[in-house]
């Protein structure tokens, strides 16, 4: 039962965790994407509908003074349709190629809000290293201060060259400009993280991050993704493409209802009806001759996104192979990391007793200390190495963060 309630109490905070981080970005960055979204869904609602030709309506007033019995003026309404109803296909394939369109920039879309997602967490996983960086310098410009005082004391009693103090000297000026570019660089990393968030990064917890299987990456990346419906609006847009140059069957009607001209109207009753219906259909093909050109351009353009879709596959399985191998290498420098812990706890004790029988000085034990706490640190700076490798995965994939 124990074992059931850590179990969900990792799941809810997992959980927690994730939707925190999917709104992470500022109000007014998620509206712009809102807004985006919006659109692509109704540029597509209209390109769906785009075979439909528009029904034009008009209403006229004509004036004449052509009639000796003075001004005559004559109204008419009109209500007019010319619409495609077959087009050897081209109206399927179109209504086809605005759902892929669509669904292509919908993917983009979640790409780069992902993308945006992952700058964000990446900034916050770089402060947190920044922070520990800046405390590791400072333990390394502790044992800079003590080897120069070391090596002072040695160059005051004339065993060492001043060539070695002078080394100590600058060694301790380097680290110490060092650990100011981290705290420019922590500031910058602020800044940056404002400008695509509006919360407190201080207060923001981080997402502990595993690798994925192989598999998982490949069904759920956005780029792939991406690439394969840009591939199938292609041959969606290749087929409407010579559709446009076969056979179109339109129909055409109108209806009229206007006042009838006194030219035709006479002195007796009249054969012509104020309200009346023209209707008929035409065969049209155009003969262009860009037709071909246009033709090929577009099975040239649906050929390179398929193409596309077998790099980008190429691609995926190449970038989770480099992430792989890059964890190994993080994991065998934490391995490194912590053997030195283990010399360095060994060292600071034997020098610490040798301190206490008079042959080394409390320095030489403090030297240790901070040595030691150098590689402690550098075990969490692989660490978030780690995460920050991870996170290149998990900002390409849906449903994770």
């Amino acid at each position: 039962m124990k074992k059931l309630l850590v179990l969900c109490s990792l799941l809810l905070s997992s959980t927690l965790y994730a939707d925190e981080l999917n709104s992470i970005l500022s109000e007014n960055k998620e509206l712009l994407f809102d807004y985006d979204f919006k659109s692509n869904e109704l540029q597509s609602d209209i390109l769906s509908k785009s075979w439909v030709n528009p029904v034009q309506v008009r209403y006229g007033k004509d004036y004449t003074t052509r009639f000796k019995t003075g001004t005559v003026d004559t109204g008419t309404f009109s209500v007019y349709i010319d619409q495609p109803i077959f087009r050897s296909g081209g109206i399927y394939y179109a209504i086809k190629y605005s759902a892929a369109l669509r669904d292509a920039n919908e993917a983009e879309l979640k790409l780069q809000r992902r993308q945006m997602i992952g700058d964000a967490v990446s900034i916050l996983f770089n402060l947190k290293k920044n922070k520990l960086e800046q405390k590791k310098m400072r333990y390394l410009v502790k044992n800079d201060t003590i080897d120069i005082r070391q090596k002072r004391d040695s160059y005051d009693a004339g065993i060492l060259d001043s060539s070695f103090l002078d080394q100590a000297i600058l060694k301790k000026s380097q680290d110490e400009a060092i650990l100011l570019e981290f705290e420019l660089n922590y500031l910058e990393l602020k800044q940056r993280f404002s400008l695509l968030s509006d919360k407190n990064p201080d207060k923001l917890r981080l997402p502990k991050l595993k690798m994925m299987s192989k598999k998982n990456y490949t069904q759920q990346n956005l780029e792939l993704k991406k690439d394969v419906l840009r591939a199938e609006e292609s041959s969606y847009n290749a087929k409407v493409t010579v559709a446009k140059y076969l056979p179109t069957l339109s129909l055409q009607g109108q209806y009229t209802d206007g006042d009838l001209n006194p030219l035709f109207a006479g002195n007796g009753p009249s054969n012509l009806n104020e309200a009346y219906y023209n209707y008929g259909f035409s065969v049209s093909m155009p003969l262009d001759i860009n037709s071909f050109s246009d033709i090929e351009a577009a099975k040239v353009a649906k050929l390179r996104a398929a193409t596309q879709v077998l790099d980008r596959k190429d691609t995926v399985k190449e970038e989770y192979q480099w992430i792989d191998n890059s964890l190994g290498i993080l994991d065998k420098k934490i391995y490194l990391a912590r053997k030195d812990e283990k010399i360095y706890k060994n060292l600071l004790r034997l020098t610490k007793d040798l301190a206490e029988a008079g042959e080394k000085t409390s320095l030489d034990a403090d030297i240790m200390s901070n040595s030691l706490q150098v590689r402690k640190l550098d075990q969490l700076i692989y660490g978030i190495d780690k995460q920050l490798k991870l996170l290149k995965l998990y900002i390409r994939v849906e449903n994770v963060l």
